[in-house]
């Protein structure tokens, strides 16, 4: 371990690797499955905590003073548009088993450090509104609806952070947008720029662009104007992105960032997978679960899990498919 960090941050990381989402080959793909049991694919455990530095650094200052760690997690923003992905537009099984394997998460950390932990899902459904076509309103249900949950499984150890927390309640999204914007948002020439030079942000592109693609329902242009809407609006997420990631900063100083999106080594962000899926960009928010013959949950498009499974529901609303 790197000289200087206190041995109790390997130990923490240590619980985190077995469910680093990267798009790196051959290491560190492992799954959270949910469950609360710690069934996750263990592939981290073939890298060390010395493989991340930024991270140990992080991690440094907490530990040293035995205080309580703080994660956030940028994420949660609200369900996918397009039906033939998701069930509905409020959480339903993929946030619950993603949430509980988080709570489940700070469990494990608190084993090898007793202060605890907790992560502050920095939800940022309000922030893209606009530019991922989802009304205002269905964003503002969601993450009630995912207060709720948090409160109904008991998971202590978890917490919400919206826009609302930031500007209150008296300015309108587009407003709250328009200052989170222009305060913290990248230069669009430079962030062009980064795309073409920077593999990793190559690639945070492509996937952004792939899901908005994915999710333009409703575009009646011709196919090259879609792709350019598409290209823009992708350009759009990751400034505000950005923007978001600067204000969380500000907002929680001294926390360890967490990332829904694959991260290199070297990154200051920790790229994590929260459930068992076929694609290292799919979330519990694109997709719905499908429930297999041995228990095992995975992350599948609604289209692709009605095919191989009958629909659950959890009190009165759609929840997740069981294989039959």
């Amino acid at each position: 371990m790197p000289a200087g960090h206190p041995a109790g941050c390997a130990a923490v990381l240590a619980e985190l690797l077995p469910y680093r989402r990267t798009l790196d080959s051959g290491h560190g793909d492992g799954d959270g499955d949910g469950d609360g049991n710690g069934n996750g694919n263990r592939n981290g455990d073939m890298e060390t905590p010395d493989a991340y530095p930024a991270q140990l650094q992080q991690l440094a200052g907490p530990v040293a003073a035995g205080a309580p760690l703080v994660f956030t997690l940028p994420g949660f923003p609200c369900k996918s548009p397009h039906p033939a992905k998701v069930l509905g537009p409020l959480p339903d099984e993929g946030e619950r088993l993603a949430l509980r394997f988080l709570d489940t998460l700070c469990a494990r950390i608190e084993a090898v450090h007793p202060p605890g932990a907790r992560v502050v899902i920095c939800s940022d459904g309000h922030v893209f509104s606009d530019l991922i076509h989802v009304p205002d309103r269905d964003i503002d249900a969601y993450a009630d609806a995912l207060r709720a949950l948090i409160h109904d499984e008991g998971l202590t150890r978890l917490d919400v952070f919206d826009l609302r927390q930031v500007y209150g309640r008296r300015l309108s999204h587009d407003a709250k947008r328009a200052l989170v914007h222009d305060r913290y948002a990248p230069a669009l020439e430079d962030l062009r720029s980064l795309t073409r030079s920077d593999e990793p942000t190559r690639r945070l592109y492509q996937g952004i662009t792939r899901f908005l693609a994915e999710d333009s329902v409703s575009f009646t242009g011709t196919r090259s104007a879609w792709q350019r809407d598409c290209r823009r609006r992708a350009y759009g997420v990751m400034q505000r992105s950005r923007a978001w990631g600067e204000l969380i900063g500000e907002h929680h100083p001294g926390a360890i960032r967490l990332s829904i999106h694959p991260q290199p080594r070297g990154s200051a962000k920790f790229g994590i997978r929260l459930l068992d899926a076929p694609d290292v960009w799919m979330t519990p928010w694109h997709s719905c679960v499908l429930e297999h013959r041995d228990g095992r949950r995975e992350l599948l498009h609604r289209a692709d899990a009605e095919r191989l499974g009958r629909l659950v529901f959890r009190h009165g609303r759609p929840s997740h498919f069981v294989a039959g």
